[in-house]
Order: C-alpha cells, then sequence, then structure tokens
C-alpha cells in the first residue's frame, strides 16, 4: 500500500523530491519504493533523466487505475466505519400497527432524523410472529402490547398508552363521555386475526371472566382500515388505543373505558445475540425519549419493565 500512495504521489508533482516533502519522507524511501514496485511489476513507470521525471505510457495506465482502485478502497473504509458506528445500513422493525401522531410514530420519525442514511424496514405482525421472526433474525427489533417476561429475548417497556372502545357514531352509547367494561357485556366485538388482535381479544376475555358471559368476539382477517369501516357500518365494536384518537375516522367514535385498571405497555422486543450497532441506536434514542417522559401518555405511571429489561 505504501508503495502505491508513493508512487501516486510521484505521478502527481512528477518530482521525486516534491512527492517526498509531500507525505513527509526522505526522497531516497520514495525511489527505493518506487524501484521496488517497477522490478515487482516488471515494467518502467517513470523516465527519469537530468529534467525530472514523467510517465510512461504504461505508467500511466496503471497511475489511473490505481488511482481509481484507491476511491473504491477509500470509500469502503468509510463505509464499514460507518456500519460499524450504526451511521449507516439497515434496520428491521416489526410493529403492530402505526398512527400518524402516535408514540411509535414519534419514536421513528426521531430515529430517522438523528440517523438519516439508515434505512428503515417496517412490516407489520403479530406479537407471536413477531418474537418468532426476531428469534430468527428475520427482524432486527419489533413493538409489542402487554407482553410477558420472554425468557430468551431483551425487552424494554418504551411507552403507555390508554384503552379506548371505538363505537359508531349511531351506536347507543356514541353519546357518552364514557363507558363501563359492563356496558359492553352484550355487545359483538370485532377483532383482527393479525396485529395487535390476539392481545385484544385477550384483554376481551380477561375483563369478563368470572364477572358476565364473554362476549361475542369475532374474529376477522383484515386491516386496521376495514376494521374501522365495519364498526363505522355498525357490525360492532372494538378497542383501540387512545392514540388511535388522534386522527378523526369518518363514523366512528372512540370511547374512554372508565374502570379499565390499567394503561397499555409497549415495549421494545430484541435477541441478545443481536450486536447491530444500529439497533442499539433505536434504544438509545427510545430511552432518551422515555427519560424525557414525550413516549409516556400517562407519566404519572411508574416507569416500569420486564425483568429482562437490558440496555
Amino acid at each position: 500500500m505504501a508503495s502505491l500512495v508513493q508512487t501516486l504521489a510521484v505521478a502527481e508533482y512528477l518530482s521525486f523530491h516534491k512527492a517526498a516533502k509531500a507525505l513527509g519522507i526522505s526522497q531516497s524511501s520514495v525511489s527505493a519504493r518506487v524501484k521496488s514496485l517497477e522490478e515487482e511489476l516488471g515494467i518502467l513507470l517513470f523516465h527519469r533523466n537530468t529534467r525530472g521525471v514523467s510517465l510512461t505510457e504504461a505508467g500511466r495506465r496503471f497511475v489511473e487505475q490505481v488511482d481509481e482502485a484507491m476511491v473504491i478502497l477509500d470509500d469502503a473504509i468509510k463505509t464499514a466505519g460507518m456500519r460499524a458506528h450504526g451511521v449507516e445500513g439497515h434496520l428491521r422493525v416489526g410493529i403492530h400497527s402505526l398512527t400518524t401522531g402516535g408514540a411509535l410514530d414519534h419514536l421513528l420519525r426521531r430515529f430517522r432524523s438523528e440517523h438519516p442514511l439508515i434505512q428503515l424496514h417496517i412490516s407489520e405482525t403479530s406479537a407471536r410472529d413477531a418474537q418468532i421472526k426476531v428469534r430468527e433474525g428475520k427482524l432486527d427489533i419489533a413493538f409489542m402490547a402487554d407482553i410477558k417476561e420472554i425468557p430468551d429475548l431483551h425487552s424494554r417497556v418504551v411507552w403507555h398508552d390508554r384503552v379506548m372502545v371505538a363505537v359508531s357514531t349511531t351506536h347507543r352509547l356514541a353519546s357518552r363521555s364514557s363507558i363501563d367494561w359492563q356496558q359492553l357485556a352484550d355487545e359483538p366485538f370485532l377483532v383482527r386475526q393479525g396485529g395487535s388482535g390476539p392481545q385484544v381479544q385477550e384483554l376481551i376475555v380477561l375483563r369478563s371472566v368470572g364477572r358476565w358471559p364473554i362476549p361475542n368476539i369475532i374474529r376477522l382477517d383484515i386491516g386496521n382500515s376495514a376494521l374501522l369501516s365495519m364498526i363505522a357500518a355498525e357490525h360492532g365494536i372494538s378497542l383501540f388505543l387512545e392514540e388511535s384518537a388522534l386522527t378523526p375516522v369518518p363514523g366512528v367514535v372512540f370511547l374512554p373505558i372508565a374502570d379499565e385498571p390499567e394503561s397499555v405497555r409497549f415495549s421494545a422486543v430484541w435477541s441478545p445475540n443481536n450486536r447491530s450497532p444500529v439497533l442499539s441506536n433505536l434504544l438509545s434514542v427510545a430511552l432518551k425519549l422515555r427519560q424525557s417522559s414525550v413516549l409516556l401518555n400517562s407519566p404519572s405511571l411508574p416507569a416500569g419493565s420486564t425483568k429482562n429489561d437490558r440496555s
């Protein structure tokens, strides 16, 4: 490498003396290295005479190719350094859903603003599938609601959100300021099969068991938009997070549940085997936002986390 650098310097200055001065080494060292390179290549790179130095035709072509190669090598070194520090690269993120203006949207926007060269690959998935993909290395991180401790994965609570019930604007309860769980006991619940659907169904069952018959739960293989459209058309009701109410939905009203004892905890989940600096940078941004209470919709709640919470 040193021989190539010194050869390029001689080609630039067309002088062994000036090249040596620019590199901060002796002229004899430059002359010796260039001569050694010529012998190794079996070609003459420079014409030397009393009037100075000039490139041979073979030397000119060699220098052009080496110069191009050095630019590529320099770019490769810079890119490797950027990737090593998480400045450039990719991050695969699993989510339950993404609401404009919501906590997760805020987190990802902040991360993109601080790390503009990182490409985010976001996919919507259920909590169960997300955990499998994190284990298999198909996702770097996943955000999921109310997870229990996962022995082989790391997790950290990032934000809280309140549970709301979504009903049609023509529903008998639509004009109320809030409702109770028992008032929903006879209502048909529409629940998605994917996304946060399984957690929604679990919460409905948990709040009903031992108190009144479990409501009729209709599982649907649809997205959020279709689910909201069905609610607006009075096919049933469903549960959403408070952040869902940030964006008005025609024909749908979101009501708080007065006797819902807990907010929903949302956690980041990742594999302890994932040493990606990009992942570390995202977790750092999430931690900063959490400490500043930006991501806590209920700042009065304790900043809890799972037992296997890791930084």
